[in-house]
């Protein structure tokens, strides 16, 4: 795939933690991580920048411009665009003017969330379908984001699923000026049509698009502080075993399985929950987490 030059390498947290809510030191250190281990892998240093779940503010976009990131994936919110389309490259209003490439929902969550609806208008989504809603949608770049899991676990393989992924590019590519662009092909070939304020943190989860899915109740945000209050001691230690460990806890999946949402992105979570209950969650969090911070008096 990296041979090719079909597909880009994108620059992530290397534990796809909430580091870049709490410590740009250490959400620093694990993109840049990230970036020797795919540097390692493939020979190539990713310049475009996905954070976590698409976490994203204007202070996440300063820190990544300071990386020397050329564009940002971002969730076009409607919040955010107000009336614009997301099918256009963005730049943030403050001093870095980093690019945006912006999520079109829509179309994403056509796929990741209602494909295998029955109940849904559209279902059964077709290849064909779904090319035309594209050919048809407005704009210079149409950004589709959405989970692995999406194929084969969020949408088993009995809706379909796999077909469609199979078919789909021959549909796209059927209409005359349709064509496939990798995120750093798409930041040379568009300018920024205008600014967006990221002054909120924005995500692509649930429907609030905001960090509530893993901080939104206090169980959360007390895991979460304590967590990240053991940083500079785990740190300092120099255990690399301790620090992977701690660096494993910030995994933002521990967080997502202790939200206690209802309605319809209730049941999204207690569906990709392995634990009982939100609760359970919590308990097991914390009492790995007392341990940890056994382990960490230990070494100091």
């Amino acid at each position: 795939m990296a041979a090719t030059g079909c597909v880009e390498f994108l620059s992530e947290t290397y534990y796809h933690s909430l580091s870049s809510l709490s410590s740009k030191d250490e959400f620093v250190s694990q993109i840049q991580m990230h970036r020797q281990k795919i540097k390692k892998l493939f020979g190539r240093v990713p310049r475009v920048f996905r954070n976590t779940e698409l976490i994203f503010s204007n202070k996440i976009a300063e820190t990544a411009a300071e990386l020397g990131c050329g564009a940002v994936l971002a969730e076009g919110a409607d919040f955010i665009l107000d009336w614009r389309s997301p099918n256009f490259v963005y730049q943030t209003n403050g001093g870095n003017k980093i690019k945006l490439l912006l999520r079109n929902y829509k179309l994403s969550d056509d796929i990741a969330f209602r494909f295998g609806t029955r109940e849904w208008s559209e279902w059964p989504l077709t290849a064909p379908k779904f090319a035309s809603w594209v050919h048809k949608s407005r704009g210079d770049v149409i950004n589709l984001f959405m989970d692995y899991e999406t194929f084969g676990e969020h949408q088993w393989n009995e809706t379909g699923i796999f077909h469609f992924l199979e078919a789909l590019p021959g549909e796209i590519l059927q209409y005359q000026n349709n064509h496939f662009q990798t995120p750093g092909d798409v930041i040379k070939l568009y300018p920024a049509v205008g600014e967006l304020d990221f002054s909120r943190v924005v995500t692509w989860a649930d429907t609030e698009r905001d960090a509530s899915a893993w901080l939104g109740n206090e169980m959360q945000k007390s895991a979460f502080e304590n967590l990240y209050s053991l940083e500079e001691a785990v740190l300092t230690s120099g255990d690399p075993e301790l620090i992977g460990d701690w660096r494993k806890l910030q995994t933002s999946d521990h967080f997502y399985y202790m939200c206690t949402k209802w309605f319809a992105d209730g049941d999204v979570h207690k569906y990709f929950n392995p634990y009982e209950s939100p609760y359970d969650a919590f308990i097991i969090f914390m009492n790995i987490l007392k341990d940890l911070r056994i382990r960490t008096k230990g070494r100091i």
